[in-house]
């Protein structure tokens, strides 16, 4: 992805108080961009209805534009609105929100979205978040707001305001700053299919999904094949996510000149001369290591070395997730 073309605006940065808040609605309202948190990462949001404050939102992140957003609404209400419920949907939704799932729908009757949020699909995703300040945004604009991570379009996602202004500083609006989010992982994404599918991993574990519907989840493994050209939901090209140096996975040794990504409490050989180390979490916890891995993938890369070694993390509960970020992190570019 080559990078965006320069946009030269002032970008302001405010508490995410209610004077903050205020502010980010009436930049919505005259189709400006902003950058604010939810529970998973910061997100950069637009009217949802508005083609032209989306055309703005894809090129301040050098997006393709093939690429589709998730709609972030206030309330259950608002997302029937612009999407059509099965049972299925309806039992996800009455457990899961507010929360980190997105549920992919056919489109309702009139959805407001607008056609390039959706890349051309019939159908749209849809989350209502649980952050109270992304609640309160939501509330004060009253309508859908699309809100890709608020990063360049490819690079490791935001998970405090000084990410974004790392990355969008001059490209949007506003950022309103309410400190670091808890999540850290984007949200998970089920499509609404013939059967529920399991589109991206995310910040509700599959098996809690699972749980719920009892029975389960299909896997998008056509989806993915075709992820590259016409991916279903956001978050699916092949090379997503990706710090500037190299990331080399499942490593169990490292190099002087590489940086480690480290997991749990037992060292690998090099790790006391690599060029640069942290670690996700020294107990092994993955719900800990999902807070920490963007911010210290960004952190590492910052320290100039050639590439990011990355320890072997668990397949379990949200380790499913952080795996599928770190595998296009370091997927061909």
């Amino acid at each position: 992805m080559p990078a965006p073309e320069t946009i030269a605006i002032e970008t302001r940065i405010l508490p995410a108080d209610a004077t903050g808040i205020a502010a980010a609605a009436a930049v919505f309202a005259r189709g400006g961009l902003v950058a604010f948190p939810t529970e998973t990462v910061y997100g950069l949001g637009a009217d949802a209805s508005t083609a032209a404050a989306i055309a703005r939102l894809y090129q301040a992140k050098g997006r393709p534009a093939f690429n589709p957003l998730i709609a972030h609404v206030a309330d259950v209400a608002a997302a029937r609105r612009i999407g059509r419920f099965d049972a299925v949907a309806e039992r996800l939704a009455q457990a899961f929100w507010p929360g980190p799932l997105t549920l992919v729908l056919p489109q309702a009757e009139g959805c407001p979205v607008a056609d390039l949020a959706t890349a051309g699909l019939d159908t749209v995703a849809i989350r209502v978040p649980a952050h109270p300040v992304a609640r309160a945004l939501l509330a004060a604009f009253v309508g859908a707001v699309v809100a890709p991570s608020a990063n360049i379009s490819g690079h490791v996602s935001p998970t405090m305001a000084a990410h974004v202004a790392a990355d969008l500083d001059g490209r949007i609006d506003l950022i309103l700053d309410g400190g670091a989010v808890e999540v850290g992982v984007e949200s998970t994404i089920i499509g609404c299919f013939d059967e529920p599918t399991l589109l991206r991993p995310g910040g509700v574990p599959r098996e809690a999904i699972e749980a719920v519907l009892g029975r389960p989840l299909a896997r998008a493994a056509a989806a993915e094949a075709q992820a590259s050209e016409q991916p279903l939901a956001p978050g699916m090209l092949a090379s997503h996510y990706a710090p500037r140096a190299a990331v080399r996975l499942a490593a169990t040794e490292v190099a002087p000149d590489e940086a480690l990504l480290a997991f749990g409490p037992v060292a690998i050989p090099g790790a006391a001369d690599a060029a640069a180390m942290l670690n996700l979490s020294p107990s092994g916890d993955p719900a800990e290591a999902a807070t920490h891995l963007f911010g210290y993938l960004r952190s590492l890369d910052a320290k100039g070395a050639r590439s990011i070694a990355v320890m072997p993390i668990p397949d379990d509960g949200l380790g499913e997730a952080i795996n599928d970020r770190l595998r296009r992190a370091a997927a061909p570019r």
